[in-house]
């Protein structure tokens, strides 16, 4: 969600680098498809948002496969060459197992915390729009507790489904409690 901020504030295209089509069992091939997205980093001005980069950025020293660290070594020094015109975005959820030498090549590293209930319901309300009309919102404080910001914005989609799918202008108490119960228990399993 940074990224899309970021590419809609600054007037810029948002790329999302699939990291599934990136990383390749064949020795070299990965660097090479990386160094193919550093050259559109440099050729297309833009937001490049690498998604779910601890597949990619994991921690060097813990890494007993060769080629693993090779791949990252070739991101450091893509990273470095990159061109200032464009933004490279990178995203994880799993902060700790990153290498240390990625903290130093950004030039800034954001912490979001799980949003406290409040933001919660502010989340959930926005993406609802006019769907939550007549919704009191108040009371699922509980309901939301532990989830993230992406959680909430999924749970409040799949609660509007529901309610578009049975033909419903508007989005019930009933829908916003089972769809965020199912995000619960995703983001647990």
């Amino acid at each position: 969600m940074t990224a899309s901020v970021l590419a809609s504030e600054l007037g810029l295209a948002m790329y999302t680098v699939r990291l599934d089509g990136l990383l390749s069992k064949y020795m070299g091939e990965t660097a090479g498809k990386l160094r193919l997205v550093f050259d559109a980093v440099a050729q297309r001005r833009g937001v490049y948002l690498f998604d779910e980069f601890d597949a990619l950025g994991a921690n060097r020293t813990g890494n007993d496969v060769g080629e693993a660290r090779r791949i990252l070594n070739s991101f450091l020094v893509f990273l470095e060459q990159a061109s200032p015109e464009s933004i490279v975005v990178a995203a994880t959820n799993h902060r700790s197992i990153l290498d240390r030498a990625l903290f130093r090549r950004f030039d800034a590293v954001l912490t979001y915390d799980l949003p406290d209930p409040r933001q919660a319901v502010s989340v959930i309300r926005s993406r609802l729009g006019s769907l939550a009309t007549g919704l009191s919102l108040a009371r699922l404080s509980g309901a939301t507790l532990g989830l993230s910001h992406a959680d909430l914005v999924k749970a409040a989609e799949a609660a509007a489904k529901s309610a578009l799918m049975r033909g419903a202008a508007s989005v019930t108490r009933d829908d916003l409690t089972a769809a965020l119960t199912l995000r619960r228990q995703a983001s647990i399993g």
